[in-house]
């Protein structure tokens, strides 16, 4: 199935709004957040379908108009079922300037034999800052589908000024690649990555990784956690560990944490 979800997101009187939405099946889209008083939009992304079937094609487009400032949220685990062949989803961003994105959804739940690829591509104007996450797990534990899928790939490109400023590339395919060898996830079951990136120009990058590495700390029975520095304003956040929620509810910890660099939007 071939289905669509456009959101442009608009900037007025010093409040971000919906300015456009388009939904096909499965997709719904509700308002969430009435309680804050920030003026960001908040958008949670709702489905018909019980997950990603075999076939299906899910085209996503997001665009925030100068000064606005959207996080999307998901429903749910996101299941990707049984498949003959494969399924693709296709993320684009364009954000204007002066503008904050987030996504950080649930996680993944690939069944036996899926086979699945998603692909990002994100252009990010000045002045601006974004955060995307993924969890990716072994599928489900207690029917014994362990790593049982055939393939998922999640592809992320982020731009700035049409130069390529973030390439970040999950792969895991258990039959060409030992998903328990050294390097590769060893003896965890589920893997995560929190990516931000700002051109804003007073971000204090080092001061936001060792408060997440402080943050980081209460998990340290859980969880491995590392943060990865970039060379401008941004960073990477890796965690491997054996159960989707702690580390869902970790990487909501430092949205919040990062969502509120900038008060004013």
């Amino acid at each position: 199935m071939e289905s669509h979800l456009n959101i442009i997101a608009g900037f007025k009187a010093g409040k971000s709004y919906v300015k456009d939405l388009y939904v096909s099946l499965p997709f719904r889209v509700v308002s969430v957040g009435q309680r804050k008083n920030d003026n960001k939009l908040y958008q949670m992304i709702m489905s018909s379908s019980p997950g990603i079937l075999d076939g299906d094609h899910y085209h996503l487009d997001i665009a925030l108009e100068k000064g606005a400032s959207l996080q999307l949220q998901s429903q749910s685990y996101q299941r990707l079922f049984n498949m003959k062949d494969k399924a693709l989803q296709e993320l684009n961003v364009s954000m204007e300037d002066n503008t904050s994105f987030a996504y950080v959804p649930h996680p993944v739940v690939p069944h036996e034999a899926s086979n699945f690829k998603s692909k990002a591509k994100i252009n990010i104007g000045k002045d601006s800052q974004i955060i995307i996450s993924e969890i990716i797990t072994c599928g489900r534990k207690h029917y014994g589908e362990i790593f049982k899928l055939k393939r998922f790939q999640n592809l992320m490109e982020i731009y700035h000024q049409n130069k390529l400023i973030i390439k970040d590339n999950v792969l895991i395919q258990p039959d060409m690649i030992p998903i328990n060898s050294i390097g590769n996830l060893e003896q965890y079951t589920h893997q995560g990555t929190l990516i931000f990136y700002s051109t804003k120009d007073h971000v204090e990058k080092n001061d936001l990784i060792e408060r997440i590495a402080a943050a980081s700390e209460q998990y340290k029975n859980e969880m491995e956690i590392g943060v990865s520095a970039m060379e401008e304003n941004g960073f990477v956040v890796r965690a491997l560990g054996h159960g989707g929620e702690l580390m869902y509810n970790f990487f909501l910890h430092i949205q919040e944490m990062l969502w509120d660099l900038d008060k004013n939007n």
